[in-house]
């Protein structure tokens, strides 16, 4: 972090542009953090994938599963791991004000870029209480801090919230995890002020074309739609920021089967009834050759009969054949 307080604002519009992924945490058999697994994943993330930055020790991240010293272990190992190749934006959250103080300064000395805060999930709280809470946390730190707004947060942010949070001095963004109209409130609401950004590869086309966005902050998308020598979301998202629309929006089209199966697995009905979806997450990545692994309690391991499904359907848009070869995917 080479910025002040004052300057969070600026410096994150200034940062934040292209891809940005949400990283998971790899566990080793004996579900203890691999962090061999972490360097491995982030060598493809900031080499063949080529991101511009990764969110780590997030909701992918299962951080809530995570000790205080483990956040702080894989915080440290990915701002190695990024160093000199793409920024890094830290989950530090909890539901301790004082932990998340300790967890953001760790984060900061650590080297990230920035911090992301999810806000108290228990116990409820009030507009007035909850910006008290950010306003504790932002006036004791001096990295450039986001909001989180996510229904795994266990309440919305309300607009005149957010509204109030964005003019604190070191908020400088917020993370969209809810439908497509609430992204487009809250950046009507506080656009003007701070980054707003969509975890949503599927609007993120609009997101560019219509809303001035260009930063995609952040999802897993960009290792599990992409692979080694065949980064369409990459290519579409280049073309569109040099507007290049309509080529941008050929290439964003290749990409239909492959969300065909992410709405199965990850996005649609049944997968909503399974809950959770960073099970099918690592699943889905370590069938493309990235360290994928097992979760942890209270998250359930994906059934063999479900992983069986999830590669042939994977299979079918030619994605682990690809990885394997190094060849662009076709469906057969």
């Amino acid at each position: 972090m080479d910025y002040g307080r004052s300057e969070a604002k600026a410096a994150a519009r200034e940062r934040f542009s292209g891809l940005w992924a949400a990283t998971t945490t790899p566990f080793d058999d004996a579900g203890q953090l691999d962090e061999v697994g972490l360097a491995a994943d982030m060598d493809r993330l900031t080499g063949e994938l080529g991101v511009d930055g990764v969110f780590c020790a997030g909701v992918m991240s299962e951080f809530w599963a995570l000790s205080a010293t483990e956040r702080h272990r894989l915080v440290t190992a990915v701002v190695a791991a990024a160093r000199g190749k793409c920024q890094v934006i830290a989950h530090t959250g909890h539901h301790s004000v004082t932990e998340t103080i300790e967890l953001t300064r760790q984060a900061e000395a650590a080297g990230a870029d920035f911090a992301v805060v999810i806000n108290p999930y228990y116990p409820q709280a009030d507009d007035d209480g909850l910006y008290d809470w950010f306003a504790w946390v932002c006036r004791n730190v001096n990295i450039g801090i986001w909001l989180f707004d996510t229904r795994y947060a266990g309440v919305s942010l309300s607009l005149p919230l957010i509204d109030r949070l964005a003019d604190i001095e070191n908020v400088c963004g917020i993370k969209v995890g809810r439908d497509h109209e609430r992204y487009l409130d809250v950046l009507r609401k506080v656009g003007d002020r701070v980054l707003v950004c969509e975890p949503n590869e599927g609007t993120w086309l609009e997101n560019m074309l219509d809303h001035g966005q260009r930063v995609f902050m952040s999802s897993a998308a960009p290792y599990l739609y992409q692979l080694p020598g065949w980064r369409p979301m990459r290519e579409y998202t280049e073309l569109a920021l040099a507007g290049s629309t309509v080529r941008a929006a050929e290439v964003a089209a290749t990409l239909e089967p492959v969300r065909a199966v992410a709405a199965t697995w990850l996005h649609g009905e049944a997968a909503r009834r399974r809950g959770s979806p960073v099970p099918y997450i690592k699943a889905w990545a370590g069938l493309l050759g990235m360290s994928g692994g097992p979760v942890r309690p209270p998250l359930t391991q994906v059934p063999p009969s479900d992983l069986a499904a999830l590669a042939a359907d994977l299979d079918a848009v030619g994605l682990p054949w690809a990885a394997l070869h190094g060849a662009a995917p076709s469906a057969t």
